[in-house]
């Protein structure tokens, strides 16, 4: 799975529902992807928050970007305490939101890997994440391929994505290559925002902000589906 700056909950329900999680550092990076953004609630409406980028080529996978040196930490940070400071879990997520924004690594592949163990710590996620470029494959190997090499280098008979992967993967090809394609489908999970009409799929930082860590466990263990 290719990392994402505080992704919405379903990312970490992936996380939980497998032995070992798997990110790609060696994948191509795209703009127009989620990779280093996301939403937040603000001002009852969802709004985009991102990690700048330094100007590079188009071609470069995540672990060869880089972040930009202008990079304000402060004014993403304080846009996120203005959207949540009102939140009744504020100061909890706050603190781990400030850990993960004020790490001063500039690769961007280990920004991201940081927020992503950082958040599994605190949401107790205790699945071992592992980096692709780490196993001796051939990484120039694409889609189904690449899974399948990784699949066979860690002794996996099962893969699980996202629901997204039913546009890209098929059932039966990775029966046909001795592998079960199983995908999660996250169930709803909606929570008062502020008493106003609730804004889905937003990032886990709103999750976190409005919901005591007992309920998200319980989410994240318990509300999806493996289709």
């Amino acid at each position: 799975m290719q990392p994402y700056f505080f992704p919405y909950i379903g990312y970490f329900q992936l996380i939980a529902a497998v032995d070992m999680f798997i990110v790609y550092d060696n994948i191509k990076y795209t703009k127009k992807g989620w990779i280093n953004r996301n939403r937040i609630l603000q001002n009852g409406k969802d709004a985009i928050f991102s990690i700048p980028l330094k100007s590079d080529s188009d071609y470069l996978d995540v672990c060869q970007r880089e972040l930009a040196a202008d990079f304000k930490r402060d004014k993403l940070l304080n846009q996120i305490k203005s959207a949540y400071r009102r939140a009744p879990h504020f100061a909890r997520t706050f603190e781990l939101v400030e850990q993960i924004v004020q790490y001063e690594d500039t690769n961007l592949f280990r920004f991201l890997h940081h927020s992503i163990v950082k958040t599994c710590n605190h949401l107790n996620i205790e699945t071992e994440i592992r980096i692709s470029s780490d196993f001796a494959i051939n990484h120039d190997l694409r889609r189904d391929d690449k899974v399948f090499a990784l699949c066979t280098a860690v002794g996996a008979g099962t893969y699980v994505n996202a629901i997204g992967g039913k546009e890209l993967y098929s059932k039966d090809n990775f029966r046909e290559n001795g592998f079960e394609l199983k995908l999660i489908q996250s169930k709803s999970f909606e929570y008062s925002q502020f008493g106003d009409a609730f804004v889905p799929w937003l990032s886990i930082i709103d999750v976190m902000m409005f919901n005591p860590l007992d309920i998200i466990e319980t989410c994240i263990l318990d509300k999806y589906e493996l289709i």
